[in-house]
């Protein structure tokens, strides 16, 4: 046996339709074997507090090793993981194919999972991650504004952290009643000469996602207008759920298999008839890419989304590597400030978001390769949102010290974590937006 693994990383499949998946016997022997194996690294400690928690456990129990904890406080260290996959990405040595095969995240998932079906999962929590029912409310002209004014007014959200634990202090998204599909109905695809590039085959389906259309619409816009400025031709999908990622988190299969069915038969018909799939938000993709594929490893429409699915700034650095792209801008950039979402990393692209706005003349790249602490609700969670502030506040540090003309960050919900922070010359904004800016379109 060796110290660590020299080959890549690799994920087995989840396995979640089986019955011992759902084992709180077969669980505990889990999580002690992989606890025992954290505890005798501690490489992790720097990441998140599930790793902090596990080892002051360790720490303070009798026998100072993992035997030494309760059982029952297993739990503790389950709610601080939020699965930004970081400890499984660029920290442990005993990833699969190491013999060990540690895979931290998906056995917190596991965990999430045991919990939610045995009613143990809060039920605040539950509706903090229903993006559908907030969209349903959230999107009606009158209660968006009802609930945007609410969300600034100190007595209401004090009520809501009682309620609904959502701390007080948190920085919520507005709601838009002139959601994307409102604003872009009429929409119909450019009528372009479609090339292909690379892997892309130069037409874009959107999967719009649920923050895109009732909370960030102008992100997806700026990804639009984008692409058909660099001839493709962009059209939305017909139908969509949410992509999974809030239910994920919170150990809602069943929901997240339910959301699949919707969402896999739309894609594949895209797909079929020669569209390439794009969506703005890091997480959304990350769901069709790694964590669908792995819960249905074998149900080749799931596989045949994996392949077809990018990253907005992926797929326009393949058009690049072809001449394909537009490389007449016309604004500057100046320093920016280039924030790298956890969900983004893990699809093992690179720094394509970088490589792309760095085409643009006088603009400087600065890369900040850290946790924002938000992950959805963990970020604005009464119960978390202290730790989640803790987590962010290295990267506030690094974007004050940089003095930027921009901060962005492919996640808009990273992005005004760290802002929340500063004072910044422009604001916090999207990269899609600032290369629209770029183009001057």
């Amino acid at each position: 046996m060796r110290e660590g693994s020299l080959e890549a990383p690799t994920r087995h499949a989840l396995g979640w339709q089986e019955p011992e998946f759902y084992s709180e016997t077969a669980l505990n022997k889990e999580l002690e074997r992989v606890f025992d194996i954290c505890h005798g690294c501690r490489r992790c400690v720097s990441l998140c507090d599930a790793y902090p928690t596990l080892f002051d456990l360790v720490d303070q129990s009798t026998t100072m090793e993992v035997d030494g904890v309760a059982k029952e406080d297993y739990a503790k260290v389950v709610d601080q993981c939020f699965m930004c996959d970081l400890c499984y990405q660029t920290k442990c040595p005993y990833v699969p194919p190491h013999e060990w095969a540690v895979d931290f995240p998906h056995l917190m998932l596991r965990a999430k999972a045991v919990q939610f079906n045995k009613g143990e999962r809060k039920l605040s929590h539950k509706l903090l991650s229903n993006t559908k029912l907030q969209e349903a409310v959230g999107n009606l002209p009158v209660i968006a504004e009802i609930l945007n004014a609410a969300a600034d007014n100190t007595v209401v959200r004090k009520v809501l952290e009682k309620t609904l634990d959502l701390d007080h202090r948190a920085h919520l998204p507005k709601f838009h009643a002139k959601t994307l599909r409102r604003r872009e109905k009429n929409h119909a695809p450019a009528a372009l000469n479609i090339q292909a590039a690379g892997p892309t085959r130069g037409k874009a389906a959107l999967f719009v996602t649920c923050h895109c259309n009732s909370k960030t619409p102008d992100i997806a816009q700026d990804l639009m207008r984008v692409f058909e400025h660099n001839g493709i031709p962009v059209r939305l999908t017909a139908q969509e759920e949410c992509c999974g990622m809030p239910k994920l988190e919170q150990g809602d299969l069943k929901t997240v298999d339910k959301y699949r069915k919707t969402n896999i038969p739309e894609l594949v018909r895209l797909i079929d008839e020669g569209w390439d799939i794009v969506a703005a938000i890091p997480s959304c993709v990350l769901m069709f890419k790694q964590e669908l594929p792995l819960m249905f490893p074998h149900d080749a429409d799931v596989q045949k989304v994996k392949r077809a699915i990018f990253d907005p700034f992926e797929y326009l650095l393949h058009r690049h590597k072809a001449g394909l792209l537009n490389t007449e801008f016309k604004v500057e950039l100046g320093k920016v400030a280039w924030h790298v979402p956890c969900h983004q990393r893990v699809q093992n692209i690179g720094p394509k978001t970088r490589d792309v706005l760095a085409l643009v003349p006088g603009t400087e790249i600065e890369i900040i390769e850290r946790c924002s602490g938000h992950d959805g609700t963990y970020g604005v969670r009464a119960g978390t949102y202290d730790r989640s502030q803790k987590i962010a506040r290295p990267v506030i540090s690094r974007v004050q010290k940089m003095a930027a003309d921009y901060l962005v960050s492919d996640c808009p919900m990273a992005a005004t974590q760290i802002a929340d922070g500063l004072e910044l010359k422009h604001g916090e904004t999207n990269p899609l937006s600032l290369l629209r800016k770029a183009y001057g379109i």
